[in-house]
């Protein structure tokens, strides 16, 4: 059965408005307005209203989905932090304005940042692949994890650091390199990781020029990741936001490779704006024994 999840206890963060193939964000105590393919409804506030509420806005380069500048409309710092409770536990995020239109945090993510803490066991052994500025990371890490982060852009890795620190947390394992040569590594030394958690792109590049398909890599690094999960202690979360993904494809996917999993979960992550409208931010698939 598809299900929705959408995060209730954010108070950091807030959506509220999209549409226009735009959405208007409050991280903290400023707002952003940045662009959204999937809002391809109208919004309900007009122009005017979402300008005088936003701080900055992305602005795309002709011929550019993702790069571009950012055009201040109102006083805003570089970077500041926001935080995320997890039980009575706060992880901390930087945000900053990128040239990519990200600002370093998928908010949705915050539903399986809680699953991660309700299933990690103390000395558990957590791999994070394509793990981005670490909330993954963080989560794992407050339930006393032995985690692996591994990405292959040395300024998120950065950023993830600042982000442990800020938090109060140390002892993360960082990896800078491609993820599909690290599991394959992994599994020639028959490591075994008892949660495993993928946040994979459409498209990307290792350290080495490496090429990253979603749909031509996707099923070949979860066989790997099933070499790779204990057998009878373990979890799974794989997350994708790709337009051309639904959820039935990745219940296809996890099913054949591994078959009949316990309490698993597959459905779409959304949030909802100050209008209750529903924006949907990708496809979940998670499993734990």
């Amino acid at each position: 059965m598809i299900q929705t999840l959408t995060p209730t206890t954010w108070k950091d963060y807030e959506l509220i408005d999209c549409g226009g193939f735009e959405k208007l964000e409050r991280f903290g105590q400023y707002i952003l307005r940045r662009p959204e393919p999937q809002a391809i409804w109208d919004k309900s506030l007009d122009n005017e209203e979402w300008n005088q509420k936003a701080h900055a806005y992305f602005k795309k380069d002709k011929g550019s989905q993702e790069k571009g500048e950012w055009i201040l409309l109102k006083k805003i710092p570089d970077r500041w932090y926001i935080q995320y409770l997890i039980g009575n536990e706060a992880i901390k995020f930087k945000i900053a304005m990128s040239s990519f239109k990200h600002v370093g945090i998928f908010p949705e993510q915050a539903v399986n940042w809680d699953y991660i803490a309700k299933y990690t066991k103390p000395d558990y052994k957590v791999l994070n692949l394509f793990a981005y500025t670490g909330g993954a990371s963080l989560a794992a890490k407050i339930a006393n994890a032995d985690i692996s982060h591994v990405d292959s852009v040395k300024q998120v890795i950065s950023w993830a650091k600042d982000n442990m620190e800020a938090s109060g947390l140390d002892n993360i394992r960082w990896v800078f390199d491609d993820a599909m040569k690290y599991v394959q590594r992994e599994v020639r030394r028959e490591k075994k990781y008892n949660g495993i958690i993928l946040d994979p792109p459409a498209y990307g590049r290792g350290p080495d020029g490496e090429k990253w398909i979603l749909e031509e890599q996707l099923n070949d690094i979860l066989k790997q990741c099933k070499l790779l999960l204990d057998p009878d202690n373990q979890y799974l979360i794989l997350n994708l936001y790709s337009l051309g993904f639904s959820a039935l494809i990745v219940e296809n996917l996890v099913k054949t490779i591994f078959g009949n999993v316990p309490n698993l979960e597959i459905g779409e992550l959304y949030i909802k704006d100050n209008f209750d409208k529903k924006l949907p931010l990708g496809v979940y698939c998670r499993f734990h024994s």
